[in-house]
Formats: structure tokens, C-alpha cells, sequence
């Protein structure tokens, strides 16, 4: 095996294991149950790997590749923690599911909330 055909291999296995680790986070972002948080995870996901997309040098990406893995493991901790905390969905997420239903009745004013607030 030539020396290109080793570096073209160790490239392949690494661009794998980056777009593994990319797929990785954006499912995990997906796991908040706060609908800004997890915007925000995938959005900030997706700018730190465009952003770095065009780094040549193996050095720096092994080291890029390794603050993926411990932003990985944040991510993992945090989204547990959020589901400790979840809160009534947004209009954005499809939380108007009970607002068509009232929209014509007197005295809602057109909100209405989903669960009732503190311990359940």
C-alpha cells in the first residue's frame, strides 16, 4: 500500500468519523424539550461544522474533532436535564392544538394553556 493510498484511507475514516459525530450532536440537539434550546444546539451545531469545513491541517482537526466529543457529552448531560424542566410548547412547535378548538368562545382571548404549571 503506497503512502497516498494510506492517506487517502486515514482521510476517509476521519471524514466518517466527523460526519458521524455531526449526525451525532443534531440527533442530541433534537432531545431538548425547550424548543430555543434546541434550535439554538442545531444552529450552533451547524455553523461550528460549516465554519471549520475547509481545514486542511490533521493536527487541528483532531483537535477539532475532540471538543465535538466533549461538546457531544454536554449536549448529553444538558438534554437530560432538560427534560426534568419541560414546560408548555410553543405556538411555533404546534402548541395551538386547544387554541383552534376555543378561538370562538367569549373570555379565552384566544390563549389557553396546554398542562397546568408547577409540579405534575
Amino acid at each position: 500500500m503506497s503512502a497516498a493510498t494510506a492517506l487517502s484511507a486515514a482521510t476517509d475514516a476521519s471524514a466518517a468519523t466527523v460526519r458521524s459525530i455531526y449526525r451525532q450532536l443534531l440527533r442530541q440537539s433534537s432531545q431538548f424539550s425547550n424548543y430555543n434550546f434546541r434550535e439554538y444546539a442545531r444552529r450552533r451545531t451547524r455553523d461550528a461544522f460549516h465554519e471549520h469545513a475547509g481545514v486542511q491541517d490533521e493536527r487541528q482537526r483532531q483537535e477539532l474533532v475532540q471538543k465535538a466529543l466533549s461538546e457531544l457529552a454536554i449536549l448529553k448531560r444538558q438534554t437530560v436535564v432538560s427534560q426534568f424542566f419541560q414546560l408548555d410548547r410553543l405556538v411555533v412547535e404546534g402548541g395551538k392544538s386547544q387554541l383552534t378548538a376555543l378561538q370562538g368562545k367569549e373570555g379565552h382571548g384566544g390563549i389557553v394553556r396546554q398542562k397546568e404549571p408547577g409540579w405534575t
